[in-house]
């Protein structure tokens, strides 16, 4: 994988295709400066390339996973020949929510790591993720209302199926904080756990044992359920089981795996 280290992102690939992907200005709880929006994204970029890759875990270095956006260093007007948000410069997105929509894009499960503090651009990376693993005890918010904006970085369509509508509107229109096990009750994280980055990691490791041609398929239909009729989802669904049976040594793994033979997967 080409992707070379900075002060912004870390990516380290791991056993069994795991990929450990770190925000790593902890200095600043990894508060998002125009130069981490780059970096996240160049981040997204080298692990769609990435050969062997089974899945991701998104954490943040330090005391925080995202405290959002870094305002001290959006106070100027952008440069004139900056796209407008209105510009779609990377398929359906924009930079800014370009950087939380990624994680969706992937063509394997991503799971963020949450502690500490999980604010505005930050809860909307975090959104992004397949399954999100939140500390107890952290301190989570939609901001944007504080400032006099509006949520503007892919959260409504990543929020999408995960919280109750009435809800998700009060959590938006009041930007009050919320607790990690709240967020769990809620439906903004999928589990709490005392070490989110440690469970995260195991869980990961646990989808990097299935057939990732079949963990693919998988995510690729998770995608599409809340924008297809029923008609397509159930051709779509016999498509990608159709393609997974075709290839020889696949299914040869699957039926080791039936009669409870170590599986034998090949990778993407």
């Amino acid at each position: 994988m080409n992707f070379s280290p900075n002060d912004r992102v870390s990516i380290t690939m791991g056993d069994h295709g795991v990929a450990q992907v770190r925000l790593v200005r902890g200095d600043k709880m990894n508060a998002l400066d125009p130069e981490m929006f780059e970096r996240i994204i160049e981040a997204g970029h080298a692990l769609q390339k990435a050969r062997g890759l089974r899945a991701v875990v998104l954490s943040g270095e330090g005391k925080s996973f995202c405290a959002g956006l870094d305002t001290a260093s959006f106070g100027q007007e952008p440069a004139p020949d900056q796209p407008g948000l209105t510009e779609r410069t990377y398929g359906n997105s924009n930079k800014f929510q370009q950087v939380a929509t990624q994680w969706r894009k992937l063509p394997v499960p991503v799971i963020a790591a949450i502690h500490g503090v999980c604010f505005g651009g930050g809860m909307q990376i975090a959104s992004g993720a397949d399954i999100r693993i939140a500390a107890p005890d952290a301190r989570m918010a939609i901001m944007e209302l504080k400032w006099g904006l509006v949520p503007d970085m892919g959260g409504y369509a990543l929020w999408r199926g995960l919280v109750r509508d009435d809800v998700l509107r009060e959590l938006v229109y009041t930007n009050r904080q919320f607790s990690g096990e709240e967020a769990a009750a809620m439906g903004l994280a999928t589990f709490v756990d005392a070490d989110p980055l440690g469970r995260a990691t195991a869980l990961a490791q646990e989808i990097a044992s299935r057939n990732p041609h079949a963990i693919r398929a998988a995510k690729r239909l998770s995608n599409a359920m809340h924008d297809r009729s029923t008609d397509e989802l159930l051709m779509e669904e016999s498509i990608e089981q159709h393609a997974i049976m075709r290839t020889p040594n696949q299914i040869e793994a699957v039926m080791a795996g039936m009669a409870q033979r170590p599986a034998r997967f090949t990778d993407v």
